[in-house]
């Protein structure tokens, strides 16, 4: 049973991407101190911020709610990656290892909204 946010691989496997980032953005340009490397870093820690945020949240409703802002981090995160990505920014292997767990950590969210959506909705893919 989740007792806790810490207890949720969700959130465990965000703080993995966090990291991942914050390991990339660190041989980022100088010039990108306070551009993209700041962009990104801000979307990746808002991810597993928001799981835990909404976990500790008292209705379903607001955990539903976190649960979308922190999936809409994460698309940021991915955007932005994809624009290091083209501007050869960082290290390709530490790129390649972030955005595949950005790519987990969605599907993980997806997962959770799905299971505790409406009725009404539609699954989000």
């Amino acid at each position: 049973m989740v007792r806790s946010f810490r207890d949720l691989l969700v959130w465990q496997r965000a703080i993995q991407l966090s990291v991942a980032i914050y390991r990339l953005t660190k041989d980022f340009p100088r010039e990108e101190l306070y551009g993209l490397s700041s962009q990104i870093r801000r979307a990746a820690v808002s991810v597993p911020s928001n799981i835990a945020e909404g976990h500790g949240r008292l209705s379903t409703g607001e955990y539903r709610q976190f649960l979308g802002i922190a999936r809409g981090s994460n698309f940021e995160l991915q955007t932005q990656l994809e624009i290091a990505r083209s501007l050869k920014f960082g290290d390709a292997g530490l790129l390649d290892e972030a955005e595949s767990l950005s790519f987990e950590v969605g599907k993980m969210i997806s997962g959770i909204l799905n299971t505790i959506k409406d009725r009404d909705e539609v699954k989000l893919p």
